[in-house]
């Protein structure tokens, strides 16, 4: 073969392999894996049971009254701090000359009615209607809570006793014949930390 020809085939060689470089024609190993994923967010849902907690006429200063109520936990997830707010409006014959009534209804927040003696935390209407939701959330809830474990479970319920008392301050406190007072909590409920999952 004479070189012209040598020559020849080398560069037909090379403009055949140089298009099949272009063309694409060369071919690898392949596979492919597709993955999916959901993401649902759990639920709060507190609730009391029942929603009036104490209906209660004729009282005088020195009677006390217990009452209890189911704090019920119908969410998915895990209530681990309830904060209480606290609100009411004291309707009457007159202005009781500057006196309000929630400052003479205590309130005796207990573990159970078999502690009637140590309750859990013990205050006023009136304070803890101007108290700061934490300061109540640390003295009353954490307690309460901590003995349940830290928590109140998903799709569970517990039992809060409560303890009122219009207080007997050993004076006159005629100005608070015939009033009323009604009373609103709500109840706050916030999940615990988040975990890895």
């Amino acid at each position: 073969m004479s070189l012209k020809k040598k020559l020849g085939m080398g560069i037909a060689s090379a403009a055949l392999g140089i298009s099949l470089v272009g063309g694409g024609t060369f071919a690898y190993f392949s596979d492919s894996a597709e993955t999916s994923g959901t993401f649902a967010a759990g639920t709060l849902d507190l609730n009391a049971n029942p929603t009036t907690i104490i209906n209660v006429d004729n009282i005088k200063p020195g009677d006390t009254m217990l009452r209890s109520f189911k704090l019920v936990n119908n969410g998915t997830l895990d209530i681990a701090s309830i904060k209480l707010d606290t609100d009411y409006t004291v309707t009457g014959a007159g202005n009781n000359n500057g006196e309000d009534f929630g400052k003479h209804i205590r309130v005796n927040f207990l573990f159970n009615a078999d502690k009637l003696d140590t309750p859990i935390f013990s205050t006023t209407l009136s304070d803890l209607k101007t108290m700061d939701p934490d300061v109540i959330e640390g003295n009353i809830f954490s307690s309460w809570l901590a003995e349940r474990g830290g928590k109140l479970k998903a799709n569970s319920n517990d039992t809060l006793y409560v303890q009122y008392e219009f207080v007997d301050n050993g004076e006159d406190q005629n100005i608070f014949q015939g009033d009323s007072l009604s009373l609103k909590w709500t109840f706050n409920a916030e999940q615990g930390a988040g975990v890895a999952k």
